[in-house]
């Protein structure tokens, strides 16, 4: 019988309501998360890891290199075929974006959790927790990446985003759709991904800020973050790739002091293109030296930023690891 580790992180799917706080708190371990997936004996042998018992939010970038390394380790094991991962929902879609960014294995690396806590009635852990675990014993799941698998969804690590703050299926790819689903215990992919990034480095740079623009915003935030000493920033703009004009001279301040800037949408879907002419139009921020970031949402262009100044310092180094594959036609 096939056997995967299973490495409990934390997150709401180890939580029970705590009466004398009136609220949710980290209770319960791996092993007593497991006696509730009854019947996963008859598909995989499990041997469990608690890594950490941290609710979403208390994630860093360290913690997410810490793990990722765990996570090599294990797969290390020729009696291991995937891992499965649990993780607080508010921050999964980022550690597991990181770990796609620095995992480089043909075996399947899964992350689930869930949206409701223990002592809440339709409790959807040990149903996300069963539905990866059979993701990960299966061939079809290699050389797939990282995937996040809730509701009987699986989705990209790379393409995934949450989408609610309460719903069961709180997960989606807003431009894509799900890779596959998991039907009957065994996993159905309808699609594949056609990029697989991979940045190689041990090191991580926490300090990149994240800022998110609107109407008659100014300089001040990203002065303040060069000043504070940021070493990149990334900006979610508005539309196709556009800010107000008032904040160009401090992007061009940024960039003279060797911070990079990278360029997302604020918008839910879409990707970011030197489509306007005008101060402060895409055009002109492509000029000065800005980067542009794709499609991907704010938080995990500054996961990638992160890593991406942890290999290097080199702004056209990190030019190509955010737009080699997807805006070599336009230069």
């Amino acid at each position: 019988m096939k056997k995967v580790a299973v490495i409990f992180n934390g997150g709401t799917i180890s939580m029970k309501f705590d009466s004398r706080v009136k609220a949710a708190v980290p209770a319960l371990s791996g092993e007593e998360i497991m006696s509730m997936v009854t019947g996963i004996e008859k598909f995989a042998e499990i041997e469990s890891f608690n890594f950490s018992e941290e609710p979403g939010p208390h994630m860093t970038p360290e913690k997410m290199m810490e793990l990722s390394n765990f996570i090599k380790d294990i797969l290390k094991r020729d009696d291991i075929v995937g891992a499965v991962v649990t993780h607080g929902t508010d921050s999964l879609e980022e550690t597991a974006y990181f770990l796609d960014l620095t995992i480089k294995n043909e075996k399947p690396v899964v992350v689930t959790g869930s949206m409701r806590n223990s002592s809440e009635l339709g409790y959807d852990g040990p149903a996300n927790l069963s539905a990866a675990i059979c993701t990960a014993i299966s061939e079809e799941s290699r050389n797939k990446g990282v995937l996040v698998c809730f509701s009987d969804e699986l989705n990209s690590a790379s393409e995934v985003t949450k989408v609610h703050s309460m719903h069961l299926n709180a997960f989606e790819s807003p431009d894509f759709g799900p890779l596959g689903i998991v039907d009957t215990n065994k996993p159905i992919f309808y699609r594949d991904k056609v990029y697989n990034d991979y940045i190689e480095t041990s090191s991580v740079e926490s300090k990149v800020a994240l800022i998110k623009t609107a109407v008659g915003m100014n300089s001040d935030f990203i002065d303040f973050a060069v000043e504070k000493g940021y070493k990149g920033i990334v900006i979610e703009a508005m539309g196709r790739g556009n800010v107000p004009p008032y904040m160009v001279e401090g992007i061009e301040r940024a960039l003279k002091k060797n911070v990079p800037v990278v360029l997302v949408s604020r918008c839910y879907k879409g990707r970011v293109l030197d489509s306007y002419g005008y101060h402060g139009g895409g055009k002109e921020l492509r000029n000065i030296g800005v980067i542009f970031g794709d499609n991907l949402p704010g938080q995990k262009a500054r996961i990638k930023l992160m890593l991406a100044l942890g290999k290097t310092k080199d702004l056209e180094k990190i030019r190509n690891i955010f737009e080699e594959d997807f805006y070599r036609i336009y230069k």
